[in-house]
């Protein structure tokens, strides 16, 4: 049964009132409050039922068959709308808006909320990432783009030249829904939602509502007049699914491209900043490996340091002082390790008592966070340094916010704020004598039934409750016969075997302790909603303790890892160089079993590094290494290496491994041409250009060509630092006529066999690549090797890379197949034997090789 389908005026009024819902808002799931339930009808029933797995029924609503509809508890409402928002869905919550004891026929009803992929406050979101919600809007000459957090309160504003850089530059904030004007068509709308589920909404009003506007006084208006409809498009479209003041938002913050060292997609996937290429997990990347945060705060502002890091020389060095503080300050480092275990994540309860959400737990949760700010502070101006001292200085502890939920709330409050249980004793008077007479109530009970047991005469009568009839007496009826008119007993139901029973005085102390429970949980709720109005009152001075709480917490793990790992700090050079002494792959050395092995990179009047060598030798971790270390420095933390002097680099573009699946239905030569081409187009002379392998994905000659090309275009046309491996060895012979390229090559040793890679870099260009050593390492056949190794010898003597014919093949003469288990071991040690590299093994290594060929033979 479709809505469209039926005519509303045969359904119940309140059939009627859930379909005049509906049709005000019919992109959401309508969540109808009817008592204890959420209910969802037709579609949305539909909808609801197979995406939460939740049964499928009907209801009676005055039309001719029953409605389609589910139902959920409401005290449990959260987690099911979080889990159709996760699947794109959005959800409007409508409540009843009037006590159903004071309403004159129906029960008002109307939308109180609508939760959106971007704009849901709920506790379930993922409490290590920002949940960004993005505005975008088109002007005569580029794009604006405004986004919120709405769950923090945070707001940033930029501009874009192009539709690709603002595709790139959502994908970067990984926006959960993009918000345009319904006229708006792009391209990148439809990719943006059909490839990566981003939800794309419409909104029309580009007028600021006057609460709103101090959200912009910082900036100058003159020079933003044409970027304001974007900024009132988000803050409009959060107002209207809100439903209610939005104290938490935080003055927008504009910021440009320029101001931070530019990671397109393609690079912080390539790099595998925040989560790996292959799994796509953050087990592996270097945010798993920085984030030692104690705070939720902390581990979401490291992930956006990660994604912008900065390129103000005088902002990276007070961050790398901070870092040497911490580590040169252990029992400071610690104490404030220690005191930021118990701060829970301010930012996002702020946003919870901003919109109405926080219940007493997020407030009780907000006392235990103030309770170590005093230490905290204390600690922070210990570090000693001007800065640390300023910083603390700032640092309000929030005393008296924190004294007065002392005072008021439980350790352990309950989830519902409408059931009472939440106050302390001692804190309202009038609260604590509603508790003294609904606390002495089973003391009076007891006093009654035995005052009444005596009197009648009745030793079985006893004196119970239950929710339909109240209290009542029980009297057997075997001792009836006792009860007389004198004792005004009023009969209210009949047993089997008794008859209950109600007496003046036990119905008017019913009616004391009944109304005065009900007094306590309307009293205490009232007191609650006043205590989150005063922590509200206090939104910003708590923003501000929070930044500053997440901005220590990332440096203190930026010290605990550098301390950890052996860091070092690195100087950051006002000249175009790049001298890092034995650096190391920061993620790759915490898997290593064995030494990693250090590598040098050296980069002065040289500025491109044309790098050679075998096949997974280690060319790409190479030029990662350096990437890794130049981010890891410019956003504020230490480097894996001796020693390290570096330039500060305004951007980073890669080419390195297969990412075919980032651009839909292009080839993998498509995909390298295309990023290569972003990166050329895009690179100043103060970039980094890694680019590994670049012209494999097409023919010798083509892909030789091209490679060259790039390497002399890139060397003379804009001259910024690159780091560029290939297989071509052919092209070492560009340091001849290109006078800043310098050849380096990654070592390797042949052995009987097979080949030793040895993962050093030195200088020079290799003269061969190893590939069938390679293939040989791979396990292929003997037979097919033989032939590749005749055919390699044929094209060198011809100088051809054209196919050749030779004579017809023999492969079994080659193949040694194993005529039985005995003969087949023998030959598998022989094998492993070809290929061992006796000189690179210290004694304990030789003899696990020897125990583990021992154990295959046994």
């Amino acid at each position: 049964m479709n809505l469209k389908d039926v005519d509303k005026s045969e359904f119940t009024p309140m059939m009627q009132q859930y379909i005049e819902c509906k049709e005000n808002y019919p992109d959401a799931i309508v969540f109808f409050r009817i008592g204890d339930f959420y209910e969802m009808f037709f579609e949305d029933a539909y909808i609801a039922s197979r995406e939460l797995e939740i049964a499928l029924t009907g209801k009676d609503a005055g039309y001719k068959e029953r409605v389609p509809m589910c139902g959920i508890p409401f005290h449990a409402y959260s987690g099911y709308a979080e889990k159709l928002i996760s699947k794109g869905y959005k959800v409007a919550i409508v409540e009843q808006v009037e006590d159903p004891s004071q309403a004159k026929g129906l029960v008002k009803r109307d939308v109180v909320k609508i939760i959106t992929p971007g704009t849901i406050t709920e506790a379930g979101l993922n409490e290590k990432e920002n949940n960004f919600l993005a505005a975008i809007y088109e002007t005569d000459a580029r794009y604006t783009l405004a986004y919120a957090d709405v769950s923090t309160g945070q707001m940033y504003l930029t501009t874009i030249e192009d539709e690709e850089a603002l595709a790139n530059e959502i994908l970067s904030l990984h926006a959960k829904e993009v918000i345009c004007l319904s006229s708006l068509k792009l391209k990148i709308l439809n990719t943006l939602h059909d490839n990566y589920q981003i939800v794309i909404s419409r909104c029309d009003d580009t007028s600021l509502i006057d609460d709103y506007k101090y959200l912009i006084e910082g900036l100058n208006l003159e020079k933003f007049k044409d970027d304001i409809p974007c900024i009132s498009i988000l803050i409009n479209y959060i107002s209207k699914t809100q439903r209610h003041n939005l104290y938490h938002l935080q003055p927008i913050k504009f910021y440009s491209s320029n101001q931070v060292l530019h990671l397109d997609p393609f690079s912080k996937r390539n790099l595998e900043l925040t989560e790996t290429l292959r799994q796509n997990q953050k087990s592996g990347s270097l945010l798993w490996l920085l984030d030692k945060c104690q705070t939720a705060m902390g581990s979401r502002k490291l992930h956006t340091w990660i994604d912008r890091p900065l390129i103000d020389r005088n902002e990276i060095i007070k961050r790398h002082n901070y870092v040497e503080a911490l580590i040169n300050n252990y029992v400071a480092k610690e104490e404030i390790k220690e005191s930021l275990k118990t701060v829970y994540d301010l930012e996002r309860i702020i946003g919870r008592i901003s919109v109405g959400n926080a219940n007493a737990k997020d407030l009780v949760q907000l006392r235990r966070s103030l309770a170590n700010i005093p230490n905290f502070k204390k600690n922070v101006m210990a570090l000693g340094t001007d800065d640390a001292i300023s910083f603390a200085n700032g640092i309000d502890t929030h005393e008296k916010l924190y004294d007065l939920l002392d005072k008021a709330l439980v350790d352990d409050p309950p989830l519902q704020i409408k059931e009472g249980g939440m106050i302390k004793p001692l804190y309202n008077k009038d609260l604590d004598e509603l508790k003294e007479i609904s606390g002495s109530s089973k003391d009076w009970i007891l006093k009654f039934e035995a005052q009444e047991r005596e009197r009648t005469g009745i030793k079985t009568m006893h004196v119970g409750y239950n929710r339909v009839f109240g209290y009542y007496i029980e009297v057997s009826k075997g001792a009836l016969q006792n009860l007389t008119d004198s004792d005004h007993y009023e009969r209210k139901q009949t047993l089997a075997n008794a008859e209950r029973f109600i007496t003046p005085e036990l119905k008017k102390y019913e009616q004391i302790v009944v109304g005065s429970t009900e007094k306590i949980q309307k009293l205490e709720y009232d007191l609650f909603i006043e205590i989150r109005d005063v922590c509200q009152g206090f939104t910003k001075s708590l923003q501000q303790l929070a930044d500053k709480i997440s901005t220590i917490d990332c440096l203190l793990a930026f010290a605990e890892v550098s301390v950890k790992y052996n860091y070092v700090r690195p100087e950051m050079s006002l000249k175009r160089e790049v001298n890092i002494v034995e650096g190391r792959h920061p993620v790759i050395e915490t898997f290593l079993k064995d030494e990693y092995v250090k590598n040098d990179v050296i980069i002065n009047s040289y500025n491109t590094i044309l790098i050679t060598g075998p096949n997974m030798s280690g060319k790409s971790t190479y030029m990662r290494m350096l990437a890794l270390i130049v981010i890891m420095a410019q956003i504020g933390c230490f480097v894996p290496a001796k020693s390290a002097t570096l330039m500060i680099f305004d951007a980073i573009f890669t080419r390195i491994g297969a990412s075919d699946d980032l651009i839909s239905g292009q080839s993998t030569f498509m995909v390298e041409m295309l990023e290569a081409n972003f990166a050329i187009k895009n690179a100043t002379k103060d970039s980094l250009i890694l680019f590994d392998e670049l012209g494999r994905g097409t023919s010798t000659y083509d892909g030789m060509a091209l490679a060259q090309a790039i390497i002399e275009y890139v060397h003379e046309k804009i001259g910024c630092v690159m780091l560029f491996s290939t297989h071509y060895h052919e092209l070492v012979l560009l340091d001849k006529t290109l006078k800043h390229l310098k050849n380096v090559h990654v070592d390797a040793k042949e052995s009987k066999g097979g080949v030793v890679f040895l993962h050093k870099v030195l200088d020079g260009g290799a003269d061969k690549s190893y590939g069938i050593n390679v293939a040989s390492l791979a396990g292929l056949p003997r037979s097919l090797i033989e032939r590749s190794k005749k055919i390699l010898e044929t094209l060198e003597e011809n100088n051809s890379t054209s196919g050749v014919n030779l004579d017809l093949f023999n492969f079994d003469a080659y193949e040694e197949e194993p005529q039985n288990q005995e003969e087949e071991k023998a030959y598998n040690l022989k094998h492993a034997l070809e290929i061992l590299d006796i000189d690179s093994l210290t004694p304990r290594e030789a003899l696990d090789w020897l125990y583990k060929e021992k154990n295959k033979l046994d």
